[in-house]
């Protein structure tokens, strides 16, 4: 029983200091979405990498020869047309796209450089209406004739200095108190009862040390704090995923979407964040989507 007793003391040690381990400073390079040099966050959720599937099994065969198959099933495959963009993409050349398509009057939100669903609804749309294959990505004869109806755009098109469009909020939003956070529209809207309160504009994690997913609650709060690895300031924290927060970045407020968090969503606005930091309360529920 003594034993029993000493291990689990040294649980809740553990999950204590866990807890402590927050680690959402910014990220030290340039963010083009391929992360850092610095290390990272143990809390952090590594994105998982897939290798192309096969139906190929070890010891296949090839056909012998008195297959019944014809001389032509052995031709060379129709050429493909090359993809220039498409869905999950994030760049310089999506946030032009965007701007080109806002100029088309086929998005109203503001460029993000991200391609997510709005981007391949707008594509899908642009492409049924010029009659080329409707997929929603990006080919060359796509973006040739993108380019051919727009005009290159401007430093304001690419990144308007009004405050990012809020996204239509997820329906796991639209009850109760709620930090519904887009990734794609890159905002954070403020929520009551399916009301939008306010809207404040977000950065996130790097490919490498992702903001996690899904619906979660924010489990403490703190109005002055520092990194515990990265030891850089997090005022105005909401913690609500393992050591990942809401919390002010002067970094995001300097270089905005050319920095990156280490998983902690960033907000830019400290004098709007402050005010929501004095709305939230712990319990309440966040929800974190594309």
């Amino acid at each position: 029983m003594h034993r029993q007793k000493v291990i689990v003391r040294a649980l809740g040690l553990a999950t204590a200091v866990a807890l402590a381990a927050t680690a959402c400073g910014p990220q030290k390079s340039e963010a083009t979405g391929s992360g850092s040099s610095a290390p990272a966050s143990p809390t952090a959720v590594a994105s998982p990498e897939t290798s192309p599937s096969t139906d190929a099994k070890p010891g296949d065969a090839s056909p012998s020869p008195s297959a019944s198959a014809s001389p032509s099933a052995s031709a060379s495959p129709s050429p493909t047309v090359k993809q220039v963009m498409a869905n999950g993409d994030d760049s310089e050349q999506v946030r032009e796209l965007q701007a080109r398509l806002r100029q088309l009057k086929l998005m109203t939100v503001a460029p993000t450089g991200f391609y997510g669903s709005k981007t391949t609804a707008a594509v899908k749309s642009f492409q049924s209406k010029n009659k080329l294959t409707a997929t929603g990505g990006v080919d060359e004869p796509t973006w040739k004739k993108i380019q051919s109806l727009t005009k290159k755009p401007t430093a304001d098109e690419l990144r308007p200095p009004a405050v990012n469009e809020a996204d239509a909020p997820d329906p796991r939003c639209m009850t109760g108190r709620v930090m519904c956070i887009s990734k794609e529209s890159r905002t954070l809207a403020w929520m009551i009862d399916g009301k939008v309160v306010s809207t404040l504009d977000v950065r996130f994690g790097s490919e490498n040390t992702p903001t996690r997913e899904g619906e979660f609650k924010v489990e403490w709060k703190a109005k002055d704090w520092t990194s515990t690895i990265y030891h850089t300031p997090m005022p105005y924290s909401m913690f609500f995923s393992r050591g990942q927060a809401v919390h002010y970045s002067a970094d995001f407020a300097a270089r905005g979407y050319a920095g990156a968090s280490h998983g902690c969503v960033n907000v830019r606005d400290k004098g709007k964040l402050a005010a929501l930091f004095d709305a939230v309360q712990v319990g309440d529920k966040v929800v974190v989507y594309w």
